[in-house]
């Protein structure tokens, strides 16, 4: 599986990410008004830019994408879940300090549900449905 930002794996899973925190939005929007649903909304976009961050910085880690052994693809994995953590800390601090009116469990809730969304993408195919791989 690649996690670059234009393979399959990674738009399935972000849609996936962006589908959960959108109902999660309608839930607390319901639950407790329009700031349960920013709050969600917010919690969801913190994991979806930690997303972005992962592809991005693991991409640009495996360069052209052929490694000649293990080292490469190790380094470039563990570069990139650094940057990701790295990114949830900063995007966490930065909301939670920003905004006054954060209803905790509606963006925890959307935070956590996205990262654990993310997780999923090991189980994504990177070849289309109905089509066979080359590899």
């Amino acid at each position: 599986m690649t996690a670059l930002p234009n393979s399959r794996p990674f738009r399935i899973v972000f849609r996936w990410q962006a589908i959960a925190t959108a109902a999660i939005a309608a839930i607390a929007a319901l639950w407790a008004g329009w700031s349960g649903a920013w709050s969600a909304l917010l919690g969801g976009a913190v994991s979806l830019l930690a997303s972005v961050v992962f592809a991005v910085t693991l991409a640009l880690s495996l360069g052209d994408g052929r490694p000649s052994g293990p080292v490469k693809p190790l380094r470039a994995m563990l570069r990139a879940e650094a940057a990701k953590v790295m990114a949830i800390v900063g995007g966490l601090a930065l909301a939670l300090k920003s905004f006054d009116g954060i209803v905790h469990p509606a963006f925890f809730g959307a935070f956590i549900t996205a990262v654990i969304v993310f997780s999923l993408a090991f189980f994504v195919s990177d070849s289309e449905p109905g089509k066979q791989s080359n590899g």
